[in-house]
């Protein structure tokens, strides 16, 4: 259980970056020139609906008993490598 716990943080903690890094994109989205704006405000849609999936997969860790943690980890790390992977995409386009 201490397993599931520590490792339901460390994503809580992933999803709190996430947001800072959203909070940053806002500002440079409100600052562009009207060209850059759409494409910003494309990515920033983005990185949300990634920080959302991901929300979305803490809860159903969350909510998973201890006899289904196992299975629903291995499915987890899958699914989370890939939100990061598109998270980190979409950021690296503002940069």
């Amino acid at each position: 259980m201490a397993d599931k716990n520590a490792y339901i943080e460390k994503a809580k903690a992933q999803i709190d970056q996430w947001n800072a890094e959203i909070d940053k994109m806002k500002a440079k989205v409100a600052e562009a020139e009207a060209d850059s704006k759409i494409e910003y405000q494309k990515q920033l849609d983005e990185a949300r609906k990634q920080r959302d999936e991901a929300e979305v997969k803490l809860k159903e860790m969350r909510d998973a008993g201890d006899h289904a943690w196992d299975d629903m980890k291995a499915g987890f790390d899958k699914a989370w490598d890939s939100m990061s992977d598109a998270f980190n995409n979409a950021m690296s386009r503002f940069k």
